[in-house]
């Protein structure tokens, strides 16, 4: 089927969302699966939210995961944490009427409490497959974004951040070799 049509058929259905939630098209993965840039506000939510995942979980695998996994986790931390700073500094300067959600939406927290749920190899699997997840979904958010948002700051932003998001999920990949 067309993406376009797609997009029209979403649009044509009134799913618009709230004004202080996530976009239908962001939530259920239309927007990526059509190519098309988030709104700022589900740019800075999801980039926020995927930053919270990545040093929640990471803090754990520091903590549970094997030698390889903790100092993955230890970059993924570090780096998630700057991200964040970052981000909420040009949401103050640049975003005014965008907020930083305060927590993780119900399927970053599900994600988590699994993980906690895990030890030993089980948890050094499901740690990198999050990790896979994450960084696949995050560099499809910042490469639609850089592409096309509506904030110039923003854009620049994303369009800095792949190269490392890039190079997170290649470093997750390697975890499993």
């Amino acid at each position: 089927m067309n993406k376009l049509l797609i997009a029209a058929i979403a649009l044509a259905m009134g799913m618009a969302p709230p004004v202080s939630a996530q976009s239908v098209g962001e939530r259920t993965g239309l927007n990526a699966l059509v190519g098309v840039s988030s709104s700022t506000d589900d740019f800075v939510r999801e980039a926020a939210i995927g930053d919270m995942f990545e040093t929640g979980s990471s803090e754990l695998a520091a903590i549970r995961g094997d030698v390889p996994i903790r100092a993955f986790a230890a970059r993924m931390n570090e780096a998630h944490q700057k991200s964040s700073a970052e981000l909420t500094l040009l949401v103050r300067r640049h975003a005014g009427g965008t907020t930083i959600p305060p927590t993780m939406d119900g399927s970053r927290q599900a994600m988590l409490a699994r993980l906690r749920g895990l030890t030993g190899d089980e948890f050094n699997r499901q740690y990198r497959e999050d990790q896979l997840t994450a960084h696949r979904d995050a560099i499809s958010l910042f490469q639609r974004y850089a592409e096309s948002g509506d904030n110039p700051q923003l854009r620049a932003w994303a369009r800095n951040l792949l190269p490392v998001l890039r190079e997170h999920l290649r470093m997750a990949e390697a975890l499993g070799h």
